[in-house]
C-alpha cells in the first residue's frame, strides 16, 4: 500500500506571523478530507502535532471504521511529557529516541526517520508553521518525483510555500479539498478500502 506523508499544524501566535493568515476551520476541514479520502486506501504517515492528531483521531472514529493499521503515527520522544491522548488509540506509533536537550535536533531526527520511508508516494501539506519548509525540503530531497500538494486556502506557511512555488493566485482559494485529494492521489470514491494485510477494512459498530 502506497503511503501519503500529511505535513499540518495549526499556527500559533508567538511563532511568526503564520497565524495571521491561517484558519483553523479550514485546517481542519482540509485534514478531514484527506482522511475521508485516503484512509484505508494509502497508509496515511504523520507527525504527532498535539493538534493535529486529535483531528486525525476525531476524522477516523466518524467513519467507523478499524483503522489501527491504516496509520502511522511518528513521535518524538522528546515531548513524551505532552503527548496527545489520542497517541493511545493509535496501533501504529513509531517512538524516535530524542536527542537530550536538543529540541531542534530531536525534530530533524524524528523527520528523517518518517520522511526517508521508501513507500511515500505522496506528501499534503495543511497550514503550519516554519516546520512546513523544513519538512517540505527534506520531503522533495528524499522523494524528488512524487505528487507535492501545497493546500492552501487554510493559510499558515503553507501558503508562503505555495506563492514560492509558483502555485497560480487562482488556485490559491480552493476548498474543494475533496475533489483535490481524489484528483492529485488518483484515489477514486468508490475505491475499496484495505488495511495494511490487504484485508477489507472492517467496519466498527457504534455504541
Amino acid at each position: 500500500m502506497d503511503a501519503i506523508f500529511l505535513s499540518a499544524s495549526v499556527p500559533v501566535p508567538g511563532r511568526g506571523d503564520y497565524y495571521q493568515s491561517a484558519d483553523p476551520f479550514l485546517i481542519q476541514f482540509a485534514v478531514r478530507e484527506l482522511i475521508t479520502a485516503a484512509l484505508g486506501r494509502r497508509l496515511i504517515v504523520w507527525g504527532g502535532h498535539p493538534a493535529i492528531t486529535p483531528m486525525v483521531w476525531a476524522a477516523c472514529e466518524d467513519l467507523s471504521v478499524d483503522y489501527g493499521h491504516a496509520v502511522v503515527l511518528y513521535q518524538s520522544t522528546f515531548f513524551k511529557d505532552v503527548y496527545p491522548d489520542e497517541n493511545k488509540q493509535f496501533g501504529n506509533v513509531e517512538y524516535i529516541d530524542h536527542i537530550e536537550n536538543d529540541r531542534e535536533g530531536s525534530l530533524q531526527r524524528m523527520r528523517e526517520a518518517m520522511i526517508s520511508r521508501t513507500d511515500l508516494s505522496a506528501a499534503v501539506f495543511i497550514g503550519g508553521m516554519e516546520g512546513i519548509a523544513a519538512e517540505y525540503d527534506l520531503f522533495v530531497k528524499h522523494h524528488p518525483k512524487t505528487v507535492v500538494i501545497p493546500v492552501t486556502a487554510p493559510g499558515g506557511a503553507v501558503r508562503d510555500l505555495a506563492v514560492k512555488l509558483g502555485v497560480r493566485p487562482e488556485h490559491l482559494e480552493d476548498v474543494d479539498f475533496s475533489r483535490m485529494f481524489h484528483n492529485a492521489l488518483g484515489i477514486a470514491p468508490n475505491e475499496p478500502r484495505n488495511t495494511l494485510g490487504g484485508n477489507p477494512v472492517r467496519l466498527r459498530r457504534k455504541p
